[in-house]
């Protein structure tokens, strides 16, 4: 069985929930408030069989307040269904995830129109379609699939999950290597005669019963009582899927989210990266140099310092070289994608990816320490073991 992570993204209220509830037959809002309230505010969680891929779907908040979940829950996916309601078209959150989206590096899309049940001009139909083509061009969803679906007749649900498998088929699948183990940790909660258990999305390796791991960052560590893929216990689990930790030696008060299960002493905790940064191409002003900011990356939040190392400022549309010195200590590896916000207000304004997880403080405009960055961006395998070794 191959596993895969689908993430759903899109506007509030325009029928990511039940758009999943339609394909697998469950609910994702698990809280009270989201029953009360109507609308998703913590990442939900299904999954269903599709040919022979084992598929995890992420059902994250559409609403603006509740933009940081959704950050904490959409790193590490392979594949995404744009969900746009055709009763409103394109909207802000529908603009702001796929920006989000975009910067982390995905792949293979599907543009999912819901509630056709609700829109029969065709006329309006085409309006949505022509502006969500106009939004993602250039993009990795330019040329995607397109698909006019109603989760509540359940129109064309069956030729989603169709077009779901025939777009996935051809995907990198996950490293399953044992030794590259690392999950970062979204909900910690107890269970009355177990204890402490941590979930989260399997990102690379294999985790087993009996396993030894270590919580970054940090050096506790814990052993893995029990194992569980979407709510079934199991001796082992893969990348590519929704897993559930049982620790054994660890408080509920010694975990939280953000924090990162791996192998002993296969990380090590930093407070400074060098980064490829780009700012979206809206952004409505510019970043400066020693700019606060939120930074995001898996399920990891923290605040940082902006140092940008080839300018003073970086506008919309632009990228640069820059180090983020970071208000707290995290793990991160090579090339994982990131997210940063405005510290006040709290905007979305970009992102980019990490280039080196522990270096040195560079001094700014160092000609050498640019041309090194720049290697570790685009350059072959040759030239970062050259610049390790020299």
């Amino acid at each position: 069985m191959k596993n895969l992570i689908v993430g759903t993204a899109g506007h509030v209220d325009h029928g990511k929930t039940c758009l999943i509830k339609a394909l697998t037959g469950k609910d994702t809002d698990r809280l009270k408030e989201e029953k009360e309230r109507g609308i998703t505010i913590e990442n939900g969680f299904a999954d269903m069989y599709c040919g022979e891929y084992h598929i995890s779907i992420i059902d994250v908040p559409g609403h603006e307040r509740f933009v940081k979940n959704m950050l904490m829950g959409i790193g590490g996916i392979d594949f995404v269904l744009l969900v746009i309601g055709l009763d409103e078209g394109v909207m802000p959150q529908t603009r702001e995830h796929f920006q989000i989206l975009d910067m982390l590096d995905i792949k293979k899309g599907i543009m999912v129109y819901t509630k056709k049940d609700l829109v029969d001009d065709e006329e309006w139909i085409e309006l949505v379609k022509e502006d969500a083509r106009a939004m993602v061009k250039g993009s990795f969803l330019e040329g995607a699939p397109e698909i006019e679906v109603s989760a509540y007749t359940g129109e064309n649900i069956e030729k989603l999950k169709e077009m779901i498998l025939s777009c996935i088929e051809d995907g990198k699948l996950k490293n399953y290597q044992d030794e590259l183990f690392r999950l970062p940790v979204d909900r910690v909660f107890t269970i009355s005669g177990f204890g402490t258990v941590v979930t989260g999305t399997l990102l690379e390796g294999t985790v087993r019963t009996g396993d030894e791991v270590q919580i970054y960052p940090g050096s506790q560590t814990a052993k893995i009582r029990n194992v569980q893929v979407h709510n079934e216990q199991t001796e082992c689990a893969y990348a590519g899927q929704r897993t559930a930790l049982n620790l054994g030696g660890i408080k509920k008060e010694e975990i939280a989210r953000g924090t990162v299960l791996a192998r002993k002493g296969a990380m090590k905790p930093t407070k400074m990266l060098d980064v490829k940064l780009r700012i979206f191409s809206d952004a409505d002003r510019a970043v400066l140099n020693n700019s606060r900011v939120h930074f995001y990356c898996g399920s990891t939040e923290t605040l940082a310092k902006v140092v940008l190392l080839d300018r003073d400022a970086v506008e919309k549309g632009d990228a640069c070289m820059a180090q983020l010195r970071l208000e707290e200590e995290i793990v991160a590896k090579y090339a994982d994608r990131f997210i940063i916000r405005f510290y006040s207000p709290l905007i979305t304004i970009g992102g980019g990816k990490i280039l080196e997880v522990n270096p040195v403080k560079h001094k700014r405009f160092d000609a050498q320490a640019l041309e090194n960055l720049n290697k570790k961006d685009t350059g072959s395998r040759k030239d970062l073991c050259e610049i390790l070794i020299y």
